[in-house]
């Protein structure tokens, strides 16, 4: 693999995102709806307004799960089959590259330009934060940050399987959607679902494991974990034990959701 290859195709992705402003529509819609979830995330409690750092990335957290890898499945599950569609597949396959370095560099150049909507959107609250509330606490938003864009990461591993795995753009939109509802909307809702139909005899020590084949819930896990003071905010921390508390461990889980499809979208790009 020659890593040039590789950052010329990741360079043109990042232009062409630059040059049509997608990251910059990203990052204002980022921007808007955090400063406006984090304003009014206390509403239920009878309270507005910023309060502290840990209330707002719990309010934050929900906006996160449904939007990020909605926008990242969207970003990414064109990026084969559109290229083959087109018919310009076979002409960037004539050019002195490899299978694996288009795909590589097609996947560094969206990951790119999702990363920097995401972090400069909420890295700009994080300047309003920092200013209304002190920089006390901020290490714990410069990690949800980090997570929310590992977040995106993964699920656009799994556009870019998709992209490879399908035959047509109708096809890939169609799965990329039913992939963003099973694991935001119905995922969670089969577990507990299993779980009351045997009354909870069977399946409740595995449930929390179980949770972690949804990245959606590894990122809640992660980021309601990391904030002593609205662990009981969710739920989920009464079912989750505090061996899967650690950060570094979610971490890995997150780095392996972004891997796994990868390794899929290569063994079968190269086919």
């Amino acid at each position: 693999m020659e890593a040039r290859q590789v950052l010329t195709i990741a360079a043109k992705e990042l232009r062409d995102r630059l040059r049509n402003r997608w990251v910059l529509a990203v990052a204002v819609v980022f921007t808007a709806l955090a400063l406006v979830i984090a304003y009014f995330g206390g509403a239920q409690q009878g309270a507005v307004g910023l309060r502290s750092i840990e209330f707002t990335i719990a309010s934050l957290v929900s906006l996160v799960i449904y939007l990020i890898p909605l926008i990242a499945l969207l970003l990414g599950f064109d990026a084969i089959v559109g290229e083959r569609e087109r018919g310009s597949l076979d002409l960037l396959l004539a050019l002195p590259i490899t299978r694996f370095e288009l795909l590589l560099g097609k996947y560094l150049g969206l990951a790119a330009a999702f990363c920097l909507s995401t972090l400069l959107g909420f890295g700009l609250v994080a300047l309003l934060l920092a200013a209304q509330l002190g920089g006390a606490g901020m290490y714990h938003y410069v990690g949800f940050m980090l997570s929310s864009a590992l977040l995106g990461l993964a699920f656009l591993s799994l556009a870019v399987m998709l992209s490879v795995l399908t035959s047509d753009r109708t096809r890939a939109s169609g799965l990329a959607i039913a992939l963003w509802f099973f694991f935001v909307l119905v995922f969670d809702l089969l577990l507990l679902g299993a779980l009351v139909l045997g009354g909870g005899q069977f399946g409740g020590a595995a449930l929390p494991y179980l949770l972690l084949l949804n990245p959606a819930d590894v990122f809640r896990i992660l980021n309601v974990f990391s904030l002593d003071d609205v662990r009981s905010m969710y739920g989920l921390t009464s079912i989750v034990p505090g061996a899967l508390a650690n950060p570094w461990l979610m971490g890995a889980v997150m780095l392996g959701w972004i891997v796994a499809p990868l390794a899929v979208a290569t063994w079968r790009f190269r086919r």
